[in-house]
């Protein structure tokens, strides 16, 4: 499977089989990240009004589109292109500069290529027992590593500790190119992990089996698409 980073919480993976799966695709000019140019299969957004977050249309190739947070409202389980994906309900940050109610947003999870994949879409305060739980036995986890705007690195933390995903991919967090300037640089994140556990992609895109996960838990910081 092919992993790339557009910025954001926005992901391509394109596995050696199934379909094309994009997560949280956003608005460039808001978030400040270059357009998505590359066509999908299936798009997972993790709510249906939060520009940064939802902008399916914006993908070519006329790709079905699945919204986290109703799969959660519905039950938790849902299917398109032949992917099962499941979802739980969580809330954006409480203390949202631009919005006065909260949204509610769904974060998931599914498997490619015999790989768990779950990304946290815009959850922003402490999880539940339940929320922890619910990132069990994943190989990949799409973190929420910037702290301003989403979950605290302190809460994250308390998750990623509890279950150990074997390979955090941080996504969320300041750059030179991302409009928001609260949130935090890579290093708050990393400074909770041992300089041996970290890898490096060095560009926007990755390669992985199955066989290329770790059996302990290592983070891997990738550079956003230019």
């Amino acid at each position: 499977m092919k992993i790339k980073w557009y910025g954001h919480a926005a992901f391509r993976l394109l596995p050696a089989r199934g379909p094309t799966v994009i997560t949280d695709p956003y608005t460039p000019e808001g978030v400040g990240y270059a357009p998505i140019e590359d066509v999908a299969d299936l798009v997972i957004v993790s709510s249906d009004d939060d520009d940064a977050h939802c902008r399916a249309d914006l993908i070519k190739g006329d790709p079905m589109v699945l919204n986290a947070l109703t799969i959660a409202q519905a039950g938790g389980q849902g299917e398109a292109r032949g992917i099962e994906v499941d979802a739980i309900q969580a809330m954006e940050w409480e203390h949202h500069p631009e919005h006065e109610v909260p949204g509610q947003n769904g974060m998931y999870r599914f498997t490619l290529d015999g790989i768990r994949c779950a990304h946290m879409g815009d959850v922003g305060n402490p999880l539940t027992d339940s929320q922890i739980a619910f990132f069990e036995d994943v190989d990949v986890l799409f973190a929420l590593a910037g702290g301003y705007l989403t979950i605290e690195l302190p809460d994250l933390m308390k998750m990623i500790y509890a279950v150990r995903p074997k390979l955090v991919i941080p996504m969320h967090f300041r750059t030179l190119t991302y409009k928001p300037r609260n949130t935090m640089w890579i290093e708050s994140f990393l400074a909770h992990f041992k300089d041996e556990d970290v890898d490096f992609a060095f560009g926007p895109e990755v390669e992985l089996t199955k066989d290329d996960i770790p059996d302990a838990t290592r983070v891997l910081v990738m550079d956003y698409l230019r």
